[in-house]
């Protein structure tokens, strides 16, 4: 599956085919790479709002504690795993309306390895300078629907014009999960999560 990971992010639509000439997807080994990667954005952030931390304008520099921090991170990535599984069984959910015989575990090996350059990207955080997270975190994005738009319709096997229809309802689908987050950040920092920082 590292070899996936390393053809998708430098040769997408071969590397796509390959996966797509499996017979079966395994729901676990999906589920636990998708895992072992959300440990890459929430470490680095760990690392870099604890220990480095970030300026707002040309004040002194902000750390938040390392309880504070701990308590955000797990939710984090939580969040990450999360978000791929509801993704991925969105995709399954969705492939029949598009002609496509799938499977749970296509559609979280489809969203989780279409969220590898997030992941990959999520390394800024160990150095979070805020137009360096933001020029990354854009271009990883842009990457990611690339890969997304380019999977669907090989892995799905379906017409491409499908797979463009597919692959833009799954970017909605993906919309409303972000809305989710949101809203559920405002609903848990009242609740107690909100960071606090040191002095």
């Amino acid at each position: 599956m590292i070899g996936n990971i390393i053809g998708l992010l430098i040769r997408p639509k071969t590397q796509w085919q390959r996966i797509a000439e499996k017979d079966n997807f395994g729901l676990f080994s999906a589920v636990l790479y998708t895992a072992v990667f959300a440990c890459i954005p929430a470490a680095a952030w760990y690392y870099g709002t604890t220990k480095i931390g970030w300026t707002v304008g040309d004040g002194d520099i902000v750390r938040m504690t390392a309880d504070s921090a701990a308590v955000i991170i797990m939710l984090f990535y939580f969040t990450m795993i999360a978000s791929v599984l509801a993704i991925g069984y969105m995709i399954h959910w969705m492939s029949e309306t598009y002609g496509a015989d799938s499977s749970v575990a296509k559609g979280v090996t489809i969203a989780g390895m279409s969220a590898m350059p997030l992941f990959f990207a999520g390394a800024v955080g160990f150095v979070p300078v805020f137009w360096v997270a933001l020029l990354i975190g854009v271009s990883a994005v842009g990457y990611a629907i690339y890969i997304l738009y380019l999977g669907i319709p090989i892995v799905m096997r379906i017409p491409e014009e499908r797979g463009f229809l597919f692959s833009s309802a799954v970017i909605a689908f993906c919309m409303v999960i972000l809305m989710i987050i949101m809203g559920a950040t405002v609903i848990l920092w009242d609740m107690g999560a909100a960071p606090s920082f040191t002095d």
